[in-house]
Order: C-alpha cells, then sequence, then structure tokens
C-alpha cells in the first residue's frame, strides 16, 4: 500500500527528533542492552529477551586488549550508548571496573546508564537485576516526545558498498549531490573508508578545508598503507580490494573504485577536520572525515560511535547491511539490483541511468528519504532485521 506522504522542501527542512540531555537530538529512542566484552553477551540478550523493546548489542570483544586498540573499544562503546538515537542504556560487564568506565563515559550525555558486573553474582542474579532495570527505562523512553528540529541539528554519514560501474556513474554522486545542498545548510556529515581512497588520494587531500588538514589526512592515509596494508599484504588484494562483488560488477582496480567513492562528497564540499575511529566531531558543523575500515559493519559501527544519526549507502550488487541503533537508507542505481534485490533498497535511482533522472533530483529523492527516515519511515534494513555490529579491532590481544 502506497503511503501518503509530504515531499520535503529543499529549504528549511525540518523533522521531528527526539532532543537528549545533551542538547544532540536523535531519530530513534532506543533502550540498549550493551555488553562490555564478549563473555557478557549471553546476559544482554538475556535481558533483551525477558524486556520486549530493548535491543542487546552483542560482539566479540572487550578481553585483554590494550594500548590504542583498548582506547578504540571503549571509544565505540562508549559512542555507541551516547549516540542520539539512544534513549537510556543498561551495560553488562564481567567485572565492575571496566564496565563502570563505560557507564561513566555515557553518563557524560546526562543519559539514564546503570552497569552490572557478573563477577561475584552470576548470570542468573545479573540478569534479574538488569532486567528490572531495563524494563524500568523503557517504560520511561516509551513516553518521551518529539518536536520539531531544524535540519541543521541532524548528523547524516555515508559508506557505499558492493561498488560497481552503476555505483560511481550513479548512487554515490547522489549523496554527493545531498551533502552539497544539506551541508550548507548547516547539517554535520562524514565519509571514511581509507583504504578505498588509494588512487585517488591527491584528490581528497585537495578537497580538505585547507592545507594543514590535507596534510593531516594524508598522514593517516599513508600510515594506513605503510603499517596496515604493506605490512600485512601476501599478495595486490586482489579480491579484498577491490572485492570479487566489485569485479564482477566491472570495477578492474582499487583506483576505479577510489573515484567512484570520492563521488560520495559531492562537487562543492570541503572536509573541515579529520577523525580517528568513534571519535565524536567537535568543530561544529559541516563535512568531517574519519578514519575507517571499508568493511560495511564496521564503518557502520564507528560512525554511529561518532554521534551520526542517520546513514546514507550507495550500493551497487546490493550490499544488505544494517545497523542496530542507527537507520541505514540504501541507495542503488543498478536496475538488476532494483529486480532482483529490490526489498533492500529505500531510494530509486535508476533513473540516472536511463536518462530519466538528473543527478539534481536524485539528491532531493534522497533528502526526501532522509527526512522521512528522521520522521520514522523504517528503512529497508529495519523492515529486514538488519543489525550489523561489528568493533574494529587493531591487533591482537595480550
Amino acid at each position: 500500500m502506497a503511503a501518503k506522504k509530504k515531499s520535503a522542501s529543499k529549504s528549511n527542512l525540518s523533522f521531528q527528533g527526539w532532543r537528549r540531555e545533551n542538547k544532540r537530538v536523535g531519530v530513534r529512542n532506543h533502550v540498549i542492552i550493551l555488553p562490555l566484552d564478549d563473555l557478557s553477551n549471553a546476559a544482554c540478550e538475556a535481558v533483551a529477551n525477558n524486556i520486549k523493546g530493548t535491543l542487546a548489542l552483542p560482539h566479540h570483544y572487550g578481553r585483554l586488549q590494550f594500548g590504542a586498540d583498548l582506547d578504540l573499544h571503549f571509544r565505540t562503546l562508549i559512542g555507541t550508548g551516547a549516540n542520539p538515537n539512544v534513549a537510556a542504556v543498561v551495560v553488562i560487564g564481567i567485572e565492575d571496573g571496566w564496565t563502570k568506565r563505560v557507564v561513566d563515559g555515557i553518563a557524560k550525555t546526562g543519559k539514564p546508564v546503570v552497569g552490572f558486573g557478573i563477577e561475584g553474582h552470576g548470570d542468573i542474579a545479573t540478569i534479574a537485576k538488569a532486567s528490572y532495570k531495563a524494563k524500568e527505562f523503557l517504560h520511561w523512553a516509551s513516553e518521551l516526545e518529539r518536536e520539531e528540529c531544524g535540519i541543521d541539528e541532524l548528523w547524516v554519514s555515508t559508506k557505499c558498498g558492493e561498488s560497481d560501474t552503476t555505483t560511481g556513474l550513479g548512487s554515490c554522486p547522489t549523496v554527493g549531490n545531498m551533502y552539497d545542498k544539506l551541508i550548507p545548510q548547516g547539517i554535520t556529515g562524514v565519509f571514511g573508508e581509507t583504504t578505498e581512497i588509494t588512487g585517488g588520494e591527491h584528490l581528497c587531500r585537495e578537497r580538505a578545508i585547507n592545507k594543514a588538514i590535507g596534510d593531516k589526512w594524508y598522514k593517516v592515509w599513508k600510515a594506513y598503507q605503510d603499517d596496515v596494508i604493506e605490512a600485512h599484504k601476501v599478495d595486490d588484494l586482489s579480491e579484498s580490494q577491490p572485492t570479487k562483488g566489485n569485479i564482477a560488477g566491472g570495477l578492474s582496480s582499487i583506483e576505479e573504485k577510489a573515484l567512484g567513492n570520492l563521488e560520495k562528497i559531492g562537487r562543492t564540499c570541503r572536509y573541515i577536520e579529520v577523525l580517528e575511529p568513534a571519535e565524536t566531531p567537535a568543530a561544529g558543523p559541516g563535512l568531517y572525515y574519519m578514519d575507517t575500515s571499508s568493511a560495511a559493519a564496521e564503518c557502520v559501527t564507528l560512525m554511529a560511535a561518532g554521534g551520526f544519526a542517520v546513514h546514507t549507502f550507495p550500493t551497487g550488487q546490493g550490499n544488505i547491511i544494517g545497523n542496530p541503533i542507527v537507520p541505514v537508507i540504501k541507495i542503488s542505481a543498478n536496475p538488476k539490483t532494483l529486480r532482483t534485490m529490490p526489498e533492500h533498497i529505500d531510494v530509486d535511482v535508476t533513473g540516472i541511468l536511463r536518462r530519466e533522472m538528473t543527478l539534481d533530483t536524485a539528491g532531493d529523492a534522497l533528502i526526501d528519504m532522509i527526512v522521512r527516515t528522521a520522521n520514522g519511515r523504517i528503512t529497508a534494513a529495519e523492515a529486514l532485521g538488519h543489525r550489523e555490529f561489528v568493533m574494529t579491532k587493531l591487533y591482537r590481544s595480550a
């Protein structure tokens, strides 16, 4: 059934969002059960099973990590709980100390958060106590009211996946057109995928707001090349960058993939700062670069931990990624994907390739979908239950 909707005017845009205690605005209202470590997944999932309407976020790490890897682990967990799409958080860890570190980090936002350690109590007692608290948080969150918010209060991230020739020609430029229109209206945006800029690094460096930021970006890109790629590769990265799906879709090299990737930042936008993985922007509205993996679930998880509330995801061959706390909007210009996997696509821009749709019209269609999603429309990934939450690990644990 086609729902009646109002198309968004491209100026003076607004949406109905939840304003959090720290004044950030969310477009979802989750109560999450967040495990500190892999040992606590079962308890968190048990609590979410007990209290319907809460959401557990199981993951694989959190034990014996150290140094920069441990810092990133905490930054990701704290950032996830601090995301404005989250109303309240129950943290469960195997022990109290690190659990408290996550709780204290989230508590700085002012939102309700509580932590429970399993050691000395066991699963059953911990699950019971946490379930009572989760139920209390859920009742509270369910009565929070939305308010009208200007588009300048929205944070929109982007990352592409399962790219092919149509991605660089259609869906990625659609995102770029959106940013060219909304960044001047005050939104906060972010792009990343460090390895996927290889071959276009000179272009990305020049898109910085000034030489210092461009040099900072290049240092991050070069470090990834030298310390990660060159240090560990055993071949030329064929079937990894580009992937087998990319190659089947017509992208013969990482250089071709990079040029399509950079289409996501439009024609006029310049990034104003370079962020560490899962770092929250602090330089005001504008476009940012985040140093991330190009793996879809890792990248979206990091950007959500950085505080972004809506994600735009151009895809060619049909990536099915979602996220537990952030709605992921899929855009595709590939007619085959729209025929074979239509249930995964939110914005159809195949008309660009048929010359039935201009890039400007496609950008407007994406903006319209962003506003509708912010107002509560469930994305394809949400409807299909895609909740991929994948932590980035920098190196082996101790």
